[in-house]
Parts: C-alpha cells; structure tokens; sequence
C-alpha cells in the first residue's frame, strides 16, 4: 500500500470516528472538504498552537533576563502589570471571573432554543406535546420556547451589563491610583518639575494600561469560555461542522498577529512623537515672545504625527478587510457541505441554523482575544514606560538652551 493509499484509508478513519462514513456514492466535491477539515486545518492548527505557546513560554522564561536592569519604579506600582493589577484589585478580579462563568449555561440556551423552536415547534406534527406535566398545542408550545428564548436573552443582557459597569468601576479606580502615585513621584522629584512629559502621561498613557486592568482576567475568562462553549454547541450538533468552525483559525493564527505587532510598532512610535511635540511646545512658551526658531522642529513633529497615523490607518484597516474575508469563508463550508447533509438527513434544517446563528456569534469573541493577545505586550510596554519615566528623565538634561536639544527621542 503506498504513502498517498494510506493517507486516504486514515481519512476515511478520521471521518469515520466523526460519525461521517463516506464512499464511491458521496459527490465528488465533497471529498476535498473532508480532507481540509479533518486533516490539513487540524494539523496546521496544531502546529500553529504549538509554536504560539513554546514562544510565549521563552518570551515569559527570558523576559526577567532582558529586565533586570537597575530601574527607579514609582513607588506604590510594582514592575510587573499583571503583579499590580492583581495586588491591587484580587477581589474584584475574582468576582468578574464568575459572573463571566454564570454568562455561559445562558449562552448555550440562547444557542439551543434556536433549534428547539424550528425542530419541535414549526417543523413537528408531534401534537399536543407534554412537558413538565402539562399539555400544550403547537402555537402554545411555540409561545413557551420563544418565551424562554425572551427571557435568556434578558439575562444574557444583564450579565454583560453588570459585568461592563463593573468593568469600567475597576478600570477607573486602577487609573486613578496609577495617577495619583506619578503624581505624587513628580510632585516629591525636585528635578522632575518642569517635565512637560508628564500631562500627556496623566491624561492619556494611563488609560490604555487602566482598560487592560479591567480585562487582564477577565476578557480570557469571558471569550474563551464563549468561544469554547460556542464550539461545544457546534459539535453537538455534528462534529464535522465543529471542526470546520476552526478551519481558517490557523491563518488567522499567523497572519494577524504579525501585522497587528507593527501596528503596536507605530503606536508606540506615535506616543514618542507626542512627547518629542510637548517638548517642542514646553521650549516655545519658556522663548522669548515672537522667536521662530521652534517652529521648524514642530511642523516637523505634525508631519511625522500625521504620516504615522496614516501607516496606523492602513494597517489597521487592513488587518479589519482579511479578518472579515476569512471570517466570511467559514459560512461558505456550513451552506455547502451543511446544506449536503440536511438533503442526506445527517443533520435537521434547525441544527443547521443553529450552527449558523452560533458561527455569527463565534467570530467576535476570536477577535477579542487576538485583541487581547495583540495588546498585552504593547500595554506592558506602556506600563513600563510609566514606571520607569522619572529614572529616565534623570538622564535627559532639564534647561535647554539650544531649541535643537528638543529633538531628543524618547524610545519606547
């Protein structure tokens, strides 16, 4: 038997252990869909998964080597974002990962009263039927799964609404303790007084690092288990549509992180440039009136702010355009091979709209979590930026005479 026979025969296996047996009679065209499915995207994922995790696990393993520098940190905040956040906010960390937990049982009726509604209210002759003693016609049996339906949808809502106002208390109360502490370093750092740095830092690079803080445990706990009770939903349905739910997860796997880190890139770089241009207007108001020689280095610093934020724009959208087209390729594989095992009665028409309501569903808690795993290098970049401002001003002379000086690069 040759390498290429024995790939097919562990197809026909792998298949086969998913409840599809398929053979000379089953269409030409669906043989190929079989093999992406159940072979080619779990490998790569596999792959993909793998590589992700020993990464993540040498960045974790390297990254006290790359730190351990002397730094003066701001009193009050630790080295760490995820060791401040926790020190500060346990409790409160605690308590919205359960009420995320308490979202999920919800969720999965909100999937499952869907198919119950097509199956056994309007696709059904099986009347009156009997449930929890009593008997119900069609129309008052239809009446009490949407219903249901009503009242899941309620208490999904107010679930999330809790949990963002709750969210939100957490963020705030984090940005103003991180505020109130570098203020409290300026305001005790006699050399630190006329750092124009320092309004930008208070009004804005705190709050990027105060959102995270509010979604350090919480968003994993949230979209992962709505991702994972999503795809359980799925693959109670029919396991071979579970498993094309993950089909083009391993390109969205390579792909969108790696351009998502030069976005991080710029922005990063966007930051510098503010604080270059609250330099440049700091020396302006400390010239004498109607001196001209500060102009050139701030025209200079709009150009650069406005190319940046037009390689920002680009990307962005960009990585906006492939997620929606591969994203949008998922439905493609329910409709055609879904559609081939309603006709074949492998499945019933409400489990398949089931499984495409669910997928609608399926892609915004991914996005979340590629956002999640694409901000928390760039936050704890500006977490240690924060920290570590006073050490490094220390180095960067205060007066300056000369407008030139105000080039300085502050590098992130």
């Amino acid at each position: 038997m040759s390498l290429l026979d024995r790939y097919h025969v562990l197809v026909h296996n792998v298949a086969s252990a998913f409840g599809f047996d398929y053979t000379e009679a089953t269409p030409d065209w669906v043989h190929p869909f079989i093999h992406l499915i159940l072979m080619v995207a779990p490998t790569l994922l596999i792959g993909v998964a793998s590589y992700l995790i020993i990464r993540l696990a040498l960045e974790i393993w390297r990254r006290p080597k790359l730190t351990n520098s002397p730094q003066e940190w701001i009193r009050g905040l630790d080295s760490s974002l995820f060791r401040s956040v926790l020190r500060h906010s346990r409790k409160q960390q605690a308590l919205m990962i359960v009420l995320s937990l308490i979202a999920m049982p919800i969720l999965y009726l909100t999937l499952e009263l869907p198919k119950q509604i097509v199956n056994n209210a309007l696709d059904s002759d099986r009347f009156p039927v009997e449930f929890l003693s009593y008997q119900f016609d069609q129309v008052a049996f239809l009446l009490m799964l949407c219903g249901f339906y009503l009242l899941a949808i309620m208490l999904t809502g107010l679930n999330k609404y809790i949990l963002n106002v709750f969210k939100g208390y957490v963020a705030e109360r984090f940005v103003r303790r991180v505020r109130l502490l570098v203020y409290r370093q300026w305001r005790s750092d006699p050399n630190s007084r006329n750092q124009s740095e320092i309004v930008p830092i208070l009004a804005q690079e705190v709050e990027p690092v105060g959102g995270f803080a509010a979604d350090v445990l919480t968003l994993p706990a949230m979209q992962g288990g709505t991702l994972v009770t999503i795809l359980f939903f799925m693959f109670m349905q029919d396991p071979v549509l579970g498993a094309a739910a993950l089909t083009v997860l391993p390109v969205q796997l390579i792909l969108l992180p790696k351009l998502q880190r030069r976005v991080n890139v710029l922005s990063r770089t966007r930051i510098t440039e503010v604080r270059r241009l609250g330099r440049h207007l700091s020396d302006q108001l400390r010239a004498e009136p109607g001196g001209t020689s500060a102009l050139m280095p701030t025209n200079k610093s709009f150009r650069e702010l406005e190319q940046v934020r037009r390689r920002i724009f680009q990307l962005k959208f960009f990585i906006k355009a492939l997620n929606n087209f591969l994203t949008a390729l998922t439905p493609f594989l329910f409709y055609s091979l879904g559609g081939y095992f309603v006709i074949e009665g492998r499945i019933s028409l409400g489990a398949l709209v089931a499984v495409l309501a669910a997928h609608k569903d399926f892609s915004a808690p991914l996005k979340e979590l590629f956002r999640y795993y694409q901000t928390i290098e760039d936050t704890r970049i500006r977490y240690q930026e924060i920290t570590t401002f006073f050490s490094k001003a220390e180095s960067t002379p205060q007066t300056r005479v000369e407008p030139k000086v105000g080039l300085t690069v502050v590098h992130a």
